[in-house]
Parts: structure tokens; C-alpha cells; sequence
């Protein structure tokens, strides 16, 4: 269905896929609650299978509960697409979820301990998307991901901070994961403050979509021509 440079047809079957992928796991969860078997993990221990099996019935349990209390199905279809539409296009939010484990390119050069630059071209396999103050707010600040990379343990809403501290080692303006030239670590803070913007969150989703790209830099160095 993928078609390079057609990013319309492309979202349509990313979404049309994605919808169809979380009916299967929604699903799944009835024949591992029945069965005591998660099918796509057969060679973990039989202690995963019994705690994914305990899970997943208790899951299968408040989902009956919800459609009983509310007398209709139509609670679990709310539930099903307030899971699923804030990840598929036009919703803002999923320029933040399509690019956040991407295989962005890096055309960079860092300087080492003894002042000579090295060479640190390669794939980056995470990705920010900033979008402002309130996008970071409603995506709960899992905007950051590059930071959120580099300090796992940082609580989600300090993330932003990271770019007032070390302004020099994450980007302004484009969605790339990748750090800034070493040159560009002479600018003053004014200097940053006035080239920063926002990123355009609908031209990361329409770039995303016109070219075909690996999952956090697997196989991305396989031609897909």
C-alpha cells in the first residue's frame, strides 16, 4: 500500500493498519485470558505466560463490567478510539508519535577530548518534536524524547528544562534527533532564543509520510529500491 512521495495514500494506510493492529490486541487479550498462553511469546517462561494471563483477564473483566454498568458496547468503542486516534492523522499529537523512535539522519561533527572534531554521521533513532509549551502540556511531555533518552530518569514534566540548560546539545526548530554542531555551541543565549520556533507539527506528519523509514534505526541500512 506504502508509496514513496504520496504522504495522503501513505497516512490513510498507516491509520487504516494501526486501527486494524489494536482490534487484534484487543482480541488477543480474550485468547490469552482463555488460554494461559500469550502465542507471540511461546518461548518465554511459563511465569510470564501466567502473569500476562492474570492481566490480561482482568482486562477481559473490567471490559464486560463497563459494557454491563453502561448497558451497551458503545463504551468499549469509546474506549477503543480514545486509545487510537490521538496516534493517527490529522491529530496533532501524532507528529509526536509517528517520529519519536524514527530514523533520522545526523550530518554532525563533535569535538573530542583532545579539540579534533569527529565524525558522528549516522542514523539517530529517536526524535523531539517542539511544538510549544502547550503541546508539550497535552502531550505530557513525552515530546521530549530525545531527552527523555538521555535522562531516563527525569520525571516527564522537567524534560523542557534540559534545553534551557544545555541549550547547545538540543536543536531549535527542526525535527531531527540529532545534537547541534560544535560550532553552533559559540552562540550567545540570545542569539538561540531568537532562531528558535516551533515545529510545523502537519509538516512532520506529511514528511514522515512521504518516505518510507525504519523503526528506531533497524535494518536502516537496508536499500529498499
Amino acid at each position: 500500500l506504502w508509496k514513496e512521495g504520496h504522504p495522503l495514500r501513505n497516512a490513510l494506510a498507516f491509520t487504516s493498519s494501526f486501527l486494524f493492529e489494536r482490534i487484534l490486541l484487543i482480541m488477543n487479550d480474550f485468547v490469552v485470558a482463555i488460554t494461559g498462553k500469550n502465542f507471540f511469546f511461546l518461548n518465554k517462561p511459563q511465569s510470564f505466560h501466567n502473569e500476562v494471563a492474570n492481566y490480561c483477564r482482568v482486562s477481559c473483566l473490567v471490559k464486560l463490567a463497563l459494557w454491563y454498568i453502561s448497558g451497551s458496547w458503545k463504551s468499549l468503542l469509546f474506549l477503543y478510539f480514545a486509545e487510537t486516534l490521538w496516534s493517527i492523522p490529522p491529530h496533532p499529537a501524532c507528529a509526536m508519535f509517528i517520529t519519536n523512535h524514527g530514523s533520522g539522519k545526523s550530518e554532525i561533527t563533535n569535538e573530542n577530548d583532545d579539540n579534533t572534531d569527529i565524525d558522528t554521521d549516522g542514523c539517530i533513532p529517536s526524535s523531539s518534536t517542539y511544538a510549544g509549551r502547550l503541546y508539550s502540556l497535552f502531550t505530557l511531555g513525552t515530546n521530549y524524547h530525545v531527552e527523555h533518552h538521555d535522562f531516563p530518569t527525569i520525571p516527564l514534566h522537567k524534560l523542557g528544562k534540559l534545553q534551557e540548560i544545555a541549550p547547545e546539545y538540543y536543536r531549535n526548530g527542526v525535527n531531527s534527533g540529532s545534537n547541534n554542531s560544535s560550532s553552533s555551541r559559540n552562540n550567545s543565549n540570545k542569539e538561540e532564543k531568537k532562531k528558535k520556533k516551533r515545529d510545523n507539527v502537519f509538516a512532520i506528519m506529511k514528511k514522515t509520510f512521504s518516505e518510507p523509514e525504519f523503526y528506531a534505526c533497524m535494518d536502516a541500512g537496508i536499500r529498499l529500491d
